[in-house]
């Protein structure tokens, strides 16, 4: 049902903006991500607005609530998805790469260290997670280590 209403929503604005979609999937899947990657990237800089006023700025209340939000969204539309086969790559593609790619990476991080927990490779997955959070901690700090000493 999912899958159905979304190529009626893609035909729709087609017909709205004088646009045919493409049937080529090589052509589909980075247009069905472009429109997801834009509401999500706008969600996640009005949000991170909204926190920062509502909250304050003292901690990073923003990207810790997107974060898990994108987590929990993305957990409930994969195992959607997936237990009820809506195999629609258009809108997996929309939802899981387009909008919660740019909303949050987190929501990704998530998912594989869950699969990699359920493929029974405990040693891997605890390289994974805690090695993407401290490498990429290492990293930022490398980079920018790197930037500041260039003249």
């Amino acid at each position: 049902m999912l899958a159905s209403l979304f190529h009626h929503l893609l035909n729709g604005l087609g017909k709205t903006f004088g646009l045919v979609f493409p049937t080529d999937s090589a052509i589909r899947a980075p247009l069905a991500i472009s429109l997801g990657a834009i509401p999500g990237a706008l969600s996640r800089y009005y949000l991170t607005l909204f926190f920062a006023r509502w909250l304050g700025t003292g901690f990073p209340y923003g990207t810790f609530i997107i974060n898990i939000t994108g987590a929990l969204i993305m957990g409930f539309f994969v195992t959607l998805t997936v237990e009820r086969t809506i195999t629609s790559p258009d809108l997996r593609f929309l939802v899981a790469v387009g909008f919660l790619g740019s909303y949050t990476t987190f929501s990704t991080y998530a998912l594989d260290t869950s699969v990699l927990l359920q493929l029974g490779n405990k040693g891997l997955t605890l390289f994974y997670w805690l090695g993407s959070a401290v490498l990429g901690l290492v990293g930022l700090e490398i980079g920018s280590f790197i930037a500041r000493k260039i003249p």
